[in-house]
């Protein structure tokens, strides 16, 4: 489905191109770099940093996507010494071993981000350490979203192909203006189809169209400090979506449409072997 011309007169999000599907791959000259939280602990797939996928821990994988897109930096920002001699020696990444303390990826890349010295108006793309598959172009893309768009913070998205994602309280939804700007992100399905889905609710209806949000974000280094030492709002709490802290607190996120798909992230050991299959395939 071919997006239509979403710009507005409205001011708060200005996008440079005359089409966001132009804008969204006219993306080479971004200059960014990529932060990876990395940590060992998970509750639904122990070690998962360094599972393989092939013959290599899943960690290096997703490093090796962040240079393929461009990242005049990569850096894993980690607690664990295992996953940082994972990366030891791969050429072009950087290791940053934080404190054990944090409670989020966004406190830990903070960290990472005064380890590594940038400047407050450093582009730094957050990319989830269980995307072995993250595509260049999305990587790209999204830092240059950030760039031009005016936002303190900016994301991607994709449309929702079905209605069990649509129902499916893991899959994030969001809608936003049609500048760009993210109005709410949401478990829920949202928006709520008040018609169709009174009577059914195992198709999506055809006069909409639903968004669900990929998890990869971009802020300068400045709002990067800023965005971590906000306290959790009402908002954040009740969904547990950390994003939500920043909207609720007034701050924008410019939302665009992925140029490539994300295929899914790994989070279960089924995840871990539908990509090790993928691989293997190769």
């Amino acid at each position: 489905m071919q997006e239509r011309d979403t710009r507005s007169t409205i001011p708060p999000l200005q996008y440079p191109c005359c089409r966001e599907r132009d804008y969204m791959t006219n993306t080479q000259s971004a200059d960014f770099v990529v932060a990876i939280p990395a940590r060992y602990a998970s509750t639904r797939l122990p070690g998962k940093p360094l599972q393989l996928i092939g013959d290599r821990p899943m960690i290096q994988h997703v490093a090796e996507r962040a240079l393929s897109a461009g990242a005049r930096e990569v850096w894993v920002a980690t607690d664990d010494v295992r996953i940082a001699d994972a990366i030891d020696g791969l050429p072009g990444v950087h290791v940053a071993m934080t404190g054990s303390e944090h409670v989020s990826g966004t406190d830990r890349l903070a960290e990472c981000a005064r380890i590594a010295g940038w400047d407050t108006d450093t582009c730094v793309v957050n990319l989830q350490g269980d995307e072995p598959f993250a595509p260049a172009a999305g990587i790209r893309a999204v830092a240059e979203l950030l760039l031009h768009s005016g936002a303190e913070m900016a994301t991607l998205a994709a449309l929702v192909e079905s209605a069990h994602d649509l129902f499916d309280p893991n899959v994030v939804k969001l809608v936003r203006s049609a500048g760009g700007q993210a109005l709410y992100f949401s478990r829920a399905p949202i928006p709520w189809h008040r018609d169709s889905f009174a009577s059914q609710r195992d198709r999506l209806p055809e006069d909409g169209q639903w968004l669900r949000h990929i998890g990869i974000y971009a802020y300068r280094a400045g709002f990067l400090q800023q965005f971590a030492a906000m306290p959790p709002g009402l908002l954040e709490r009740i969904e547990s979506l950390e994003q939500l802290r920043a909207m609720e607190a007034g701050h924008r996120i410019a939302v665009a449409l992925t140029p490539e798909q994300f295929p899914p992230g790994i989070d279960t050991p089924d995840d871990l072997a539908r990509a090790q299959a993928r691989v293997a395939a190769a």
